[in-house]
């Protein structure tokens, strides 16, 4: 995940309840605009006054945004789904008590006190959404996508989620029965996927090197190794 400061402020402006609306696209692929977004320009504008009023610090800011980069984020989530690949006790301590399973790897906190892993199965798939706003594990996941806090992908995940993860590009069979897990501010969810073929002889590292935000968000699967990777 690519987090830069507009972004931050921009989940911090929406949290707070601002009349911020992100724009969501249609697909997963997004395109670059020249133009900054309407919604950029506010949040850089907020950003401005913040700093020139002295009610934040942009060298820590840096430092917050820095950490929710590189420490707080989808790589925590990543190394919780790696071990619980390898190791079947923790998998169930995972999938049994989420909270204390996560707190075992130095994970917890804000926005994730209270947690349930899910997992994928050849004929289950789950996907998480917030239909009420934008509730997301963040101390695991780190910072919410635009699109997750969209009205859209908030309304049809629950109307029509195979439509919604075919535009993610993710079309499941008819026999896969698809879950959907509305996440709160007392309950959130995290997905654990299925664990790809030809994965059995990766370390943990290299296993958690693969997992991504949207796999553990349920709208994408985790793709096998790249040629090249030892397996």
């Amino acid at each position: 995940m690519t987090t830069n400061r507009r972004d931050f402020l921009s989940a911090a402006v929406t949290a707070a309840g601002a009349a911020l609306t992100p724009e969501l696209p249609h697909t997963h692929d997004h395109e670059h605009q020249a133009v900054p977004s309407d919604l950029a320009l506010r949040v850089k504008a907020l950003e401005s006054l913040l700093v020139e009023k002295g009610l934040v610090d942009r060298a820590a800011l840096d430092t917050l945004i820095d950490a929710y980069e590189h420490k707080i984020g989808p790589r925590n989530g990543a190394r919780v789904v790696a071990r619980a690949w390898a190791d079947p006790a923790y998998k169930q301590r995972l999938l049994t008590n989420a909270d204390a399973a996560i707190a075992e790897l130095g994970y917890g906190g804000m926005q994730g006190e209270h947690m349930v892993v899910v997992e994928n199965t050849p004929k289950v798939h789950n996907m998480i959404v917030c239909t009420l706003c934008s509730c997301y594990p963040w101390p695991v996941l780190g910072l919410p996508p635009v699109w997750y806090k969209s009205a859209p992908y908030r309304s049809r995940s629950v109307i029509d989620p195979r439509g919604v993860l075919s535009e993610f590009g993710l079309n499941l069979p008819a026999d896969i029965e698809v879950r959907v897990w509305d996440s709160t501010a007392e309950l959130r969810y995290l997905v654990l996927p299925e664990r790809p073929a030809g994965t059995t002889q990766l370390s943990e590292e290299q296993l958690a090197a693969l997992v991504t935000r949207d796999s553990m968000v349920g709208v994408a699967k985790v793709a096998p190794p790249q040629a090249g990777v030892s397996a």
